[in-house]
């Protein structure tokens, strides 16, 4: 069984930003999130011989990908962090990320990420998305459940009242 990875394709936009949830992802997680700063004329060469090797998918919303291909054997997911406007141009003007696999993520409920404002409705930050993709029962096996939890915990830290 391959090691779960998760990561964080980043707009270096929200590297000094308080409100990116990014960093929520990786404080909880630890060793199995990483951070890969996105370059659009540099891609990061660990990523693309990650997604050369295979077994790797994109969490990316279905409805503007269209039809994805199932996954099965990922153990590396690409997830974009940035607002949504940032992350539809790293997808766009990133070619190597439009044939990977895609995992759709079906949110509980709605997200309770409201410190920026001009979201896209049914939205989720990106500690919500990790969250969400690791409560998908293909991750059981990887303590997905837990570890989903302890996303949701930092996340709700961070928002908080006095938290900074």
């Amino acid at each position: 069984m391959s090691s779960l990875r998760i990561l964080l394709l980043t707009h270096e936009h929200e590297l000094t930003k308080l409100t990116n949830t990014g960093r929520v992802v990786l404080e909880a997680l630890g060793p199995l999130a990483s951070r890969i700063v996105w370059r659009r004329a540099h891609p990061d060469p660990e990523l693309l011989r990650s997604i050369e090797g295979g077994g790797v998918a994109l969490v990316w919303p279905l409805a503007s990908r269209g039809d994805t291909a199932p996954v099965r054997d990922a153990h590396t997911y690409v997830v974009v962090d940035g607002t949504w406007q940032q992350a539809r141009k790293i997808y766009n003007r990133s070619p190597y990320l439009h044939a990977l696999p895609t995992i759709a993520l079906q949110p509980d409920g709605p997200s309770i990420y409201t410190l920026r404002r001009n979201q896209i409705g049914g939205g989720l930050c990106t500690a919500e998305a990790v969250a969400c993709l690791l409560r998908q029962p293909i991750l059981a096996r990887h303590r997905g459940a837990e570890l989903a939890q302890t996303v949701s915990e930092s996340l709700r830290a961070m928002l908080s009242p006095g938290s900074a």
